[in-house]
């Protein structure tokens, strides 16, 4: 069987641009998904697809692994044929036995602060925020066999600000992203993709992150605590802290409160006052205001968080 128009994903984002896809651009002939519970334990911001699929009268292949090398994926792929495909939160890279499968190839997106190679790895939204960039470089690109080396299709930027969360830049990477889709399906439908290689001489790569890098270092300066916690803020594992008694406190939503405030009597990390739910703690240059947190205990004024 032709797939012409194949969808890799897992993710709320990719329900919603199949979705934008499918109704406004094209029809889409195939959704690939994991269906692996412990897999989609691991992925912020999971979506199970299948009913998706269901509604839209899309067919849906179901995989239990990214690498798609088990019997069942190798299979399905060697039956069938397949033009374009399009990774949207799949995350991972993709065998060149699959790649080599589709007449069009299949296309993905990866950013950063800077152009490709600059900026190949993981989590590069969280990343940028966490080091302060100020715009992000979104790619959509090629697959080849390696993770983020494909040449490029089309590059859109835009801003990350003081007030950016990480959920913030998945919008607005939604959104460049919905343009530079339909200028590829555009493309594709006229036989006339043309790409480019990556041409920086700088490479680097970002690390991947776990729920366990969202600890705040009280060694941090104000903005580098600011900047972690809205880098890893929902749908992500969020940032924290633990409370004096050694409950955890996971931070959502906090701000820099004062630079000049005098607080030469507190330690670092200690609860300045508490006003409703809101919190001032000190830190090392300054003090921030905690404004949505959750934790099992009781926080008091004069409390000390670590």
């Amino acid at each position: 069987m032709l797939y012409k128009v194949v969808i890799f994903g897992n993710k709320e984002t990719t329900e919603k641009m199949i979705r934008f896809i499918h109704n406004e651009i094209i029809p889409i002939n195939l959704i690939i998904t994991v269906k692996n519970i412990t897999l989609q334990n691991q992925i912020s911001g999971y979506k199970d697809l299948t009913t998706l699929s269901n509604e839209l009268g899309i067919q849906c292949f179901q995989v239990s692994d990214y690498k798609l090398m088990d019997k069942t994926s190798l299979e399905f792929f060697y039956r069938n044929s397949f033009e374009i495909g399009i990774s949207i939160g799949w995350q991972r890279i993709i065998p060149e036995q699959i790649l080599n499968k589709f007449d069009f190839g299949i296309f993905g997106f990866h950013g950063s602060a800077g152009h490709l190679p600059y900026g190949r790895g993981r989590s590069p939204l969280n990343w940028s925020i966490i080091k302060g960039h100020k715009r992000f470089i979104n790619n959509c690109f090629k697959y080849n066999p390696k993770a983020d080396e494909g040449s490029i299709h089309s590059i859109k930027v835009f801003e990350i600000n003081e007030f950016d969360t990480i959920q913030t830049l998945q919008y607005k990477s939604f959104l460049v992203g919905k343009e530079q889709i339909s200028n590829l399906i555009h493309d594709y439908l006229d036989n006339s993709i043309t790409l480019r290689p990556q041409v920086s001489n700088k490479t680097s790569w970002y690390p991947k992150r776990s729920a366990k890098d969202g600890r705040i270092s009280l060694n941090s300066s104000t903005v580098e605590i600011y900047n972690l916690i809205r880098a890893v803020t929902h749908p992500f594992p969020g940032a924290y802290l633990f409370t004096s008694k050694g409950s955890k406190i996971i931070i959502w939503e906090a701000y820099p409160f004062d630079y000049f405030l005098d607080t030469i009597n507190y330690k670092v990390g200690e609860v300045i006052e508490i006003f409703k739910k809101d919190m001032i703690v000190k830190t090392i240059d300054g003090s921030l205001i905690i404004k949505n947190y959750e934790t099992d205990d009781k926080i008091n004024a004069k409390d000390i968080l670590y």
